[in-house]
């Protein structure tokens, strides 16, 4: 078995042994590397493929976005629904407000009036002419109307205990303007009257003197409404 025989020579023999082990090695370690090729090829095709699925994936769910996101389309649809709707409604407002603004609204009555009378001065050099301020008030919840003119308001000047009156407003120069006002809730009104300091009388039939020195009480109505009196002072002029 190991010696050759035959008729070539040992050296022919001795060489086929060697090539046929060297092909038997050869086949050997063919079949060693296709075993571990086939092993590692079968563990990165399914990596392969997942990441060639991803990448497929992303090109195909970002392919259809393009189109979505592109100008055109947002430009051709967002005018057609935004210039009915945006347009119509200035129009539909304006006539709901021109109603309510020119219906006729309830006059004001005297429980939701409220008169306040201010003076310009606490105190008054004998021969000055104070100036008082009527406020008209509506403290109702809705609008009214009311008459805040000189014809329905008067300003009275008494003496401090309130038992004698010594000036009306309405006495000697009786102003009869009107002026009808529609107040909002919570909403003022004002207005002012001069006083030049001296008596009166109804109809103006007795003379006008200076009031003397001392302390009195005016009080405002409009209408029938009157305010809560207020205080002021007549002092006597400084001796020069």
């Amino acid at each position: 078995m190991i010696e050759p025989q035959g008729p070539l020579p040992d050296e022919v023999y001795w060489k086929r042994r060697l090539l046929a082990a060297a092909a038997v090695v050869v086949a050997i370690a063919l079949i060693i590397a296709l075993i571990i090729w086939a092993s590692s090829g079968g563990n990165d095709e399914p990596g392969t493929t997942n990441a060639a699925a991803t990448s497929s994936t992303t090109e195909g769910s970002a392919a259809p976005e393009a189109p979505a996101s592109s100008e055109k389309p947002n430009q051709g649809q967002a005018p057609a629904p935004k210039s009915p709707v945006e347009s119509p409604a200035p129009t539909s407002e304006a006539p709901q407000t021109e109603p309510a603004q020119g219906a006729e609204v309830a006059p004001c009555t005297d429980q939701t009036l409220s008169v306040v009378l201010y003076t310009d001065k606490p105190t008054y050099t004998k021969g000055d002419q104070p100036v008082f301020t009527v406020v008209v008030t509506n403290g109702g919840l809705a609008p009214c109307s009311r008459d805040i003119g000189k014809a329905s308001q008067n300003v009275t000047v008494r003496s401090l205990d309130g038992t004698r009156t010594l000036w009306s407003a309405q006495d000697c120069a009786p102003d009869k303007t009107v002026n009808v006002q529609v107040l909002a809730p919570g909403q003022q009104a004002s207005d002012k009257i001069t006083w030049s300091g001296t008596t009166s009388s109804p109809g103006c039939e007795k003379p006008r003197v200076a009031i003397p020195v001392g302390a009195y009480q005016a009080i405002a109505t409009v209408g029938v409404k009157e305010s809560a009196p207020i205080t002021f002072n007549v002092i006597a002029p400084p001796q020069q």
